[in-house]
């Protein structure tokens, strides 16, 4: 097994990342990049991976959907009571990482964490299939469950209380968080593994952008 995976490598070569080719706005730079991994029909590819730090001083990550992007930040929800939920409470700062390994690409944001209005969190709960709806209501996520029978037992009880079609209020323990970035870094895949990497910063109301050593 190790002898496989010391010689488990790719040399990137598809592209390159330069300064005077990207946006002064890492906005306007993330939108062109997820355009080009939704044009080259990733699976997914408003995937990412959240980190956190638990109140211990405890690393966690898991893959959540992106759901909302403007000039404010990234948006996602989840369960407040949540792991996450909890941790964000504490420590209310958090990193995505999304990679789009086809495209030999990825992209890391740092930043603080906000709540959404509940107007937003309302919105967003009222257009997702029925089935989810039930399934967000259902789930005590993260909390320890006797066996899958409890959840699919509680789920038919939710299906009879609220059949589809009729109104099924968002529970107040869900909604939205908003990711406010203080830094964005690009990164393209390159040949020998010198691979490029432009990090914005903020500073103020502006954003710098420094190209870091591989």
């Amino acid at each position: 097994m190790n002898s496989s995976l010391t010689h488990l490598r790719e040399d990137y070569r598809l592209a390159s990342l330069r300064r005077n080719e990207v946006s002064a706005d890492p906005f306007a730079q993330f939108r062109t990049w997820f355009h080009e991994a939704q044009q080259a029909q990733l699976k997914e590819p408003n995937a990412f991976v959240l980190g956190t730090v638990t109140p211990e001083g405890q690393p966690s990550t898991r893959t959540l959907l992106l759901k909302g992007l403007d000039d404010r930040g990234f948006t996602f929800f989840t369960n407040y009571a949540s792991r996450k939920g909890l941790a964000l409470a504490a420590n209310p700062r958090a990193s995505l990482t999304f990679l789009w390994l086809d495209l030999e690409r990825q992209v890391h944001v740092q930043g603080r964490v906000e709540k959404v209005t509940d107007e937003e969190s309302d919105a967003y709960f009222a257009v997702r299939p029925y089935g989810s709806r039930l399934g967000a209501i259902t789930s005590q996520q993260s909390s320890c469950v006797e066996h899958r029978e409890a959840l699919e037992e509680r789920y038919a009880e939710l299906q009879r209380q609220y059949p589809e079609g009729s109104h099924i209020p968002r529970p107040a323990n869900w909604g939205g968080y908003r990711l406010l970035p203080d830094a964005i870094e690009f990164w393209q895949g390159r040949s020998s593994r010198l691979h490029d990497r432009l990090l914005y910063t903020k500073q103020g109301a502006l954003w710098t952008i420094d190209r870091l050593c591989p």
